[in-house]
């Protein structure tokens, strides 16, 4: 865990140094969530084993407190973006708060609502809903777990499809193939999270609002979208052209070849070790800190997750880049399959 700790924590203090004070923290929070990472990753002594075992504690004490740190910093962010803070500094805080929230805060709340306490499942829910994209709660493990790799997953990218088609189709796809699922488990019994996630976005909204006016709710807004973007930009580059065959018996299940994975041990350590995402969806259950990679039986990204997010921003490099891998795992798995 000390791994996964200091990294975070790090980019957590340097965030808060740089809301507080500004200047040159500013531009080191942001430098460290980019050109640092970026460079960390390109020492392999730094990346976690594939097989690192079950000696691993839960992980569930670092998500709380990056929980707790997680609504100072984006409504402190919002008080000092609504403020007199110099231009240059607003415009630093804003891409390196964005990016926290996006990079630490979605895949924290990722752990949190796969997790069997219904308090920590809450924990998630309450981030998600700070950043106005509660419906991910229910579209994530409703949906996206159980078709995965599939054309009934809208936030599963298909091969050929740019980032921005997609974007547009997944956000909206799991809206309602979120509220689709939860209304069919529930029947009408209990209180549907939607109205939750409602509230709580309306929560957030006032809360901006009283703290920075009509200049705190565009903020709000502003860094929401950044935030969400890049969950997205995940979910592109997580699933892009990968997908589960039909058998006789029905579609195959979901296996370690349905995701693409990123071995790179600091920015893996930055968003959870997220970029293990076959391990995750053959256990979902399993804290992040005990996630494995298998080489040679999972698909591995060329570089490392945020670079591939920023690639996956131009849709023809991104092809030429990814078009070809995705082809050979197809016909891998074919091959497999025969």
């Amino acid at each position: 865990m000390l791994r996964f700790t200091a990294v975070t924590g790090a980019m957590v203090a340097l965030l808060a140094a740089g809301l507080l004070l500004g200047g040159a923290w500013a531009a080191l929070a942001l430098a460290y969530i980019t050109v640092f990472t970026f460079f960390m990753d390109k020492i392999a002594a730094l990346a976690a084993p594939d097989h690192p075992g079950q000696e691993f504690p839960t992980g569930d004490g670092l998500s709380v407190a990056l929980w707790l740190a997680q609504f100072p910093l984006l409504y402190g962010g919002i008080a000092v973006l609504s403020g007199d803070a110099p231009p240059l500094d607003k415009a630093l805080i804003f891409v390196a708060l964005s990016l926290f929230l996006g990079q630490v805060g979605n895949s924290n709340a990722h752990e949190l609502i796969h997790r069997s306490s219904r308090w920590l499942r809450r924990l998630g829910v309450a981030v998600y809903c700070s950043i106005l994209f509660g419906h991910h709660a229910s579209a994530h493990v409703r949906v996206h777990h159980v078709h995965a790799a599939t054309d009934r997953d809208p936030n599963s990218a298909r091969l050929g499809e740019g980032f921005w088609r997609f974007a547009l189709r997944a956000w909206h796809g799991g809206l309602v193939e979120g509220w689709r699922a939860e209304t069919r488990l529930r029947q009408g019994r209990g209180l549907h999270p939607y109205w939750v996630y409602g509230a709580g976005a309306l929560a957030s909204v006032g809360l901006a609002g009283l703290i920075g006016g009509a200049a705190g709710l565009l903020w709000l807004l502003a860094l929401s979208a950044y935030a969400q973007l890049q969950l997205l930009l995940s979910d592109y580059v997580q699933h892009y052209g990968l997908r589960r065959r039909q058998t006789p018996r029905g579609i195959e299940p979901v296996g370690p070849q349905h995701s693409w994975n990123a071995p790179h041990g600091f920015s893996s350590a930055l968003m959870l070790n997220a970029p293990r995402h076959s391990d995750h969806h053959a256990r979902p259950a399993r804290p992040y800190p005990g996630l494995e990679l298998e080489r040679g039986v999972m698909p591995i990204l060329p570089h490392s997750l945020p670079v591939m997010a920023v690639l996956a921003l131009a849709p023809p490099l991104w092809r030429r880049l990814m078009d070809r891998r995705a082809r050979k795992w197809a016909d891998h798995a074919k091959v497999n399959q025969a």
